[in-house]
């Protein structure tokens, strides 16, 4: 499916194909409830998720603090100086919003700006699908984790990214958390493109 951007001028770190997953999931899925993303940086994945969403027509809540994850901090192999605060921090907000103005999806996608275990002690809806890709230290990944996957909707879906089998490959924290997942019996893969997995809610 095409895309109203050029996505490759956005900042992120998503493979085209896992995005493709990703829009043609939330485009399918035969809930009318909304769909959360947890950790939206400067909106790549949030694209491809939202239009997917927008074709469905349900909402997006896009859940980021945008202070950055730890890896994207001053010093760390993924800071990037172009989102430098002025105060020795990061602000991905502004070009996040750019990204979806430039995307026409600003009546699709709701920015949280908040950290996602906050959000989640206000929120009281079934969710039809949620995609978790924020920190990715393991404290982080469980708690986004624990949080949100109790929340899905029966049949909905369950996307986790950065799912390394190998940890020459990557960092370990969200394996564990899509481990845990199929471990608990509440979820089943439904597929899996590159590192990232789509389970469903039994």
């Amino acid at each position: 499916m095409s895309l109203p951007i050029d996505i490759d001028s956005v900042k992120g770190f998503l493979h085209p194909e896992e995005g493709q997953a990703l829009l043609e999931s939330a485009a399918t899925l035969d809930s009318p409830r909304p769909a959360v993303e947890i950790g939206s940086y400067c909106g790549k994945s949030t694209v491809y998720f939202g239009v997917g969403c927008q074709q469905a027509g349900r909402k997006l809540f896009a859940v980021d603090h945008h202070q950055g994850s730890e890896e994207h901090q001053a010093g760390e192999f993924f800071h990037d100086t172009s989102l430098a605060d002025g105060s020795g921090g990061i602000n991905s907000f502004d070009a996040f919003r750019a990204t979806m103005r430039a995307a026409l999806l600003t009546d699709t996608v709701l920015p949280v700006v908040t950290e996602s275990v906050i959000f989640a002690d206000a929120w009281t809806l079934p969710v039809a699908m949620l995609f978790i890709d924020g920190g990715h230290s393991l404290a982080a990944a469980m708690a986004d984790y624990r949080a949100w996957a109790g929340k899905i909707e029966q049949g909905g879906l369950l996307a986790i990214h950065d799912v390394f089998p190998n940890a020459e490959d990557g960092g370990q924290a969200p394996a564990t958390v899509y481990r845990l997942a199929i471990a608990s019996g509440l979820f089943k893969e439904r597929d899996s493109v590159h590192s990232l997995r789509i389970l469903e809610r039994l």
